[in-house]
């Protein structure tokens, strides 16, 4: 996957993400703050902030926030929404996820939401978030799961491991800019390996509108059609994990000739992690 790729669609979709419920509100973003406990002194740094919601979110609690984005539109949109609520505490950079132009050990907190299924590499993304932050910082991240055993148990891991093939499949068709969601497991791995310590872990659902979904990234009408009968066809254990369920009474295996919304479900999880403490 290419960042240019990933620069061009959300740069064409930027200022949908300022009025997206899922970015702008959503149980992760308050369970951040409550999971961290955010101290007046510290300095925070926020990774593809998108329009910033995650960053303002964290203004109020601490004394800096550096919002950063690898799209330049994005931060456009996020600065003219901090200064329209009179934030005067957070800064705007533009920052690789995988090459932060940071010093080492420079945040006591690193944020991330909703955005390393879009990272070509996770593990460095990692790796450069343990890098910056200070001794005993902690790593604060959400982002969607791949279906496997510990979110969709009543399937056996060779079905589930179909299933979060077809998930990322799905993903990508809506917005190229995907590249995959993990597993837990394998964020889990992803963070130990950089040598932080997981602190906390757990998951949240949250429910999704076919047609917001689609509007989001501007899904041209041929797309959705498609989508709309990859979910009809979809596999029984990606049909469990997403849960779809048309509106107006529309029978699943009609929604390709139907342009009825859809309800679904989506699973997040939301990890803490820590640097250790020098001895």
């Amino acid at each position: 996957m290419s960042k240019d790729l990933v620069r061009d669609q959300f740069g064409r979709n930027a200022a949908n993400y300022t009025t997206s419920k899922v970015h702008a509100k959503g149980a992760s973003l308050q369970r951040l703050i409550e999971l961290t406990t955010p101290q007046s002194s510290w300095r925070v740094l926020d990774v593809a902030t998108a329009t910033g919601h995650t960053a303002f979110a964290f203004a109020p609690h601490v004394d800096h926030v550096v919002a950063s984005d690898l799209t330049p539109e994005m931060l456009v949109e996020a600065r003219k929404l901090g200064e329209s609520r009179g934030i005067a505490n957070v800064s705007f950079a533009h920052a690789d996820a995988e090459a932060l132009p940071f010093d080492d050990q420079s945040f006591d907190l690193v944020t991330c939401r909703i955005a390393p299924h879009h990272f070509p590499s996770i593990p460095a993304f990692v790796g450069e978030v343990a890098r910056v932050l200070k001794p005993g910082g902690i790593f604060a991240l959400v982002d969607n799961l791949a279906p496997d055993q510990a979110t969709n148990p009543d399937f056996a891991g060779s079905e589930n491991a179909e299933a979060a093939n077809a998930y990322n499949a799905f993903e990508k068709k809506r917005d190229p800019s995907h590249g995959r969601a993990l597993t837990e497991a394998e964020w889990r791995e992803v963070v130990t390996d950089s040598n932080l310590a997981v602190t906390h872990s757990e998951h949240l659902e949250k429910s999704m509108s076919f047609l917001t979904w689609c509007e989001t990234m501007s899904v041209p009408a041929e797309v959705r059609s498609e989508l709309r009968r990859d979910l009809a066809r979809s596999n029984p254990a990606l049909r469990a994990f997403l849960r779809p369920e048309p509106a107006e009474g529309v029978s699943l295996d009609a929604v390709g000739q139907s342009d009825c919304d859809i309800a679904f479900t989506l699973t997040e999880l939301l990890l803490t992690a820590q640097r250790p403490s020098l001895v």
